[in-house]
């Protein structure tokens, strides 16, 4: 006799997939039962659309009436090799485009389509039928890292740890060693300025400027190993979240070719490649760096003198494996998975969003505010189970 509990209750709803729209003002979540829109600053739901079978990928294109669907979970309601693209104001399917292997990541734009495989990724014309503008090798990029803005694409390079950004108006296309091990996450500002590209060692943090490829800065997460969930510049893109399976969230000030640092570099604080005319502060406002004195000892080991976050708390990443049905974004040998969690969204420049997917579907605000010891803390301002009442 089976005495054994099942992993995996089939009527329970999980949330599978999470991403923002452009300016995170909503957030699409896709389910084992289909996909719903919430509101980002409310969390109060927007849209549901009940399939009885699963979406593993949703993405919107701002605030229009149409989606990017793959199917996925346990009974994915479409292929999970197909793309749809879903005109929800006539609860329809618009067109479709058939892959030869699974759906990774999906970008959209009024102009483009991208779709992001395994070991590719590809580029249509938003139009029916679509036309394939451009198809590009990948290094294995199991995680579909990939970010468009209106001018460039990122996605990672033929070998290992590079990334490819692609001119979207010639197709020049520059080759960028952001790493020595394989990337985990990549992100582009709005503003298309600036790129930061996280490894699966989720270490370090590295930001390069678009026009010219060059490294501005160099940031530490942390010294143990990690696997960094988010990375999201702010509105301003001075600013940049991150998150982890350490369940933490950091803040860092980044540099912008633009625009002003938002402090003066600090001493001990700035790495070689950041640049001469500005600079970012660690936890401490004194310009001694996290570790104080200590930064500045010669020959002292480099983490000593990293850049870290100016403020950092904890989000809730509850440990949820999933067992069953190919996911869209993490999966192993064994067929196991775990929702995604920590995914970012900035409302403003001192408020952002952290969302978590699974069971336990949870929306966190978080406020960055100056404390009365001059330094900025985040805060957590509240936070809800999306699925359910908190």
């Amino acid at each position: 006799m089976n005495t054994r509990p099942p992993i995996e209750s089939p009527s329970a709803t999980t949330v599978l997939s999470i991403t923002f729209n452009d300016n995170s003002s909503c957030f699409a979540v896709g389910l084992n039962t289909g996909f719903c829109i919430f509101d980002s600053e409310s969390c109060s739901l927007r849209t549901a659309r009940d399939f009885n079978a699963g979406v593993g990928l949703v993405q919107m294109m701002g605030k229009a009436n149409y989606l990017g669907l793959v199917g996925g979970g346990r009974q994915p309601k479409f292929a999970t090799n197909k793309f749809i693209l879903w005109d929800d104001s006539k609860s329809k399917i618009a067109l479709e485009i058939s892959a030869l292997t699974p759906v990774r990541g999906i970008q959209l734009s009024k102009e483009r389509i991208v779709i992001v495989l395994q070991n590719s990724v590809r580029i249509y014309s938003f139009a029916k039928p679509p036309n394939l503008l451009a198809a590009y090798e990948t290094a294995n990029n199991p995680w579909g890292a990939c970010c468009l803005s209106q001018k460039i694409i990122a996605f990672p390079g033929r070998s290992t740890g590079q990334i490819q950004l692609v001119e979207l108006a010639t197709g020049n296309v520059s080759i960028i060693p952001a790493h020595s091990s394989a990337l985990r996450v990549i992100h582009l500002s709005s503003d298309g300025e600036l790129l930061a590209t996280a490894s699966e060692t989720g270490t370090l943090i590295r930001v390069f400027a678009t026009s010219n490829c060059a490294k501005l800065i160099e940031l530490r997460r942390g010294i143990d190993s990690a696997t960094i969930f988010c990375l999201a510049f702010s509105p301003s893109a001075t600013m940049l979240a991150c998150t982890s399976d350490k369940s933490t969230l950091h803040i860092f000030d980044v540099p912008h070719p633009t625009k002003p640092s938002r402090q003066p570099p600090s001493p001990g604080n700035a790495r070689p490649g950041s640049p001469s005319s500005g600079g970012v502060s660690s936890d401490n406002a004194d310009g001694k760096g996290k570790w104080g004195f200590l930064s500045r000892i010669p020959m002292m080991p480099r983490m000593f003198s990293d850049v870290y976050s100016f403020a950092s708390t904890s989000f809730e990443a509850a440990d949820e494996p999933v067992v069953g049905g190919l996911p869209m974004t993490e999966s192993t040998s064994f067929g196991s998975w775990k929702p995604p969690k920590g995914v970012v969204g900035w409302l403003n420049e001192d408020r952002l969003l952290v969302v978590g997917a699974g069971k336990d579907a949870r929306w966190e605000k978080f406020v960055i505010q100056e404390g009365t010891d001059g330094r900025r803390h985040c805060f957590r301002e509240g936070w809800k189970r999306y699925l359910g009442s908190n």
